[in-house]
């Protein structure tokens, strides 16, 4: 007799990005030549005084235990990185280090939410966020946007989904899949709003310095002692720094929080990799000159990737002001057929993609945005131009 499954684990799905990409991954394994922007990971190589400062931490015997919520050499850094780039003081007291951005989000909500406990999430969202609330008894409450506001939350439609159960939000600017960014204007009224109802916001800033067109990122917690109060600001290393794999998110918020998360952490993983917390020293506090040359190429590919979706027929694509995604409109082909097969939504219109023009792209579906489908352009831009082509023969 097969073992029973929980309640919990029979509700989680699989990540439709890794889904995707694995799919994507098989078929270049048998030797199709496929087209993947699934995947959102920049195709840069980890700058190499981040890879030194890694390679000497294993070289002098830095691979032992370290303290459960990160060593005392990284906290500071983060602190002194927030201070100089966000404008907001902490006490390393206040920050932890976790196993990656999903860890990190994954021990916020652990601590903020019982079982019932309400937790707004604007769509297009991230998709473990979803499913992340699921898994520690929350309730994932969705609030719509609309892609002629850029996909950009309004006060209104916030008003509407709270009641006495919510609890938090999260909300993620620069976004991931739609790439859209708020300015301190905006975020001051939505927060400040949310603030005043007593709501916690998880403030996830993980794609801050990929940003275009002059955009000034914003933090919320640093907009005063009301906000720092009730606003955890979420960041890792993985995207700025091409750092995925090294596995290093962290957070900052209010000391209760913090520590609360540290006592989870500490029951479940213990402390982080203990090399690669050496190596986000020096990517937080070394020398930064690689970040804006890898932006610089980001938007090439931004402009050039929106530009020839939105000249393809029946796809819209609204401009994205950071991160390295963009999230085009195919709707116009649902109810219809593409090379013989019929497209219903997002995950067919995917699956017809790759197996027609070998393009691997994520449905927007697990996103809340059956509309669309997300591109990620971090890869090379000849690879785009392939893409692209081969999208717009497949349309025609």
């Amino acid at each position: 007799m097969a073992i029973k499954i929980s309640a919990v684990a029979q509700k989680i799905k699989p990540s439709a990005t890794l889904a995707v990409s694995s799919k994507a991954k098989a078929m270049i394994k048998e030797g199709v030549d496929v087209v993947n922007f699934g995947v959102g990971e920049p195709d840069f190589d980890t700058p190499q005084n981040i890879k030194v400062a890694g390679i000497k931490a294993i070289e002098g015997g830095f691979t032992k235990y370290t303290p459960a919520s990160g060593i005392p050499e990284l906290k500071e850094a983060i602190c002194e990185k927030l201070a100089n780039d966000n404008g907001i003081q902490y006490e390393p007291k206040q920050v932890i280090v976790s196993c990656g951005g999903k860890h990190v989000l994954h021990n916020l909500l652990f601590v903020l939410c019982d079982d019932g406990d309400e937790v707004l999430i604007p769509a297009p969202y991230w998709l473990s966020y979803t499913d992340m609330t699921v898994m520690v008894g929350g309730v994932p409450v969705i609030v719509p946007t609309d892609e002629k506001d850029a996909f950009k939350l309004k006060k209104e439609a916030l008003a509407e989904k709270i009641t006495p159960k919510t609890k938090a939000m999260i909300l993620n600017s620069p976004s991931n899949p739609t790439g859209m960014a708020y300015t301190e204007e905006e975020l001051r009224e939505i927060i400040g709003f949310l603030i005043e109802k007593g709501i916690v916001v998880i403030s996830d800033e993980m794609y801050e310095k990929i940003i275009y067109d002059g955009l000034v990122h914003a933090s919320p917690a640093s907009f005063g002692d009301e906000f720092k109060e009730k606003v955890i600001t979420v960041n890792g290393v993985s995207k700025t720094y091409a750092m995925t794999g090294w596995r290093i998110g962290y957070a900052a918020g209010p000391p209760e929080v913090i520590e609360a998360a540290g006592r989870i952490q500490s029951q479940v993983t213990s402390g982080p990799n203990a090399m690669a917390q050496k190596a986000a020293v020096e990517a937080l506090i070394g020398d930064q000159s690689e970040v804006p040359k890898m932006v610089a190429e980001f938007d090439k590919r931004r402009k050039y990737i929106v530009k020839r979706l939105n000249a393809m027929k029946n796809v819209t694509c609204v401009n994205p002001l950071g991160a390295f995604y963009a999230f085009p409109n195919v709707s116009g082909y649902y109810g219809k057929e593409l090379g013989g097969e019929p497209v219903k939504d997002s995950i067919s219109f995917c699956n017809v993609l790759l197996d027609k023009a070998k393009v691997a792209a994520v449905p927007g579906a697990p996103f809340g945005a059956d509309a669309h489908i997300r591109f990620s352009y971090a890869t090379s831009m000849e690879r785009i131009e392939e893409g692209m082509k081969r999208m717009e023969q497949a349309l025609g």
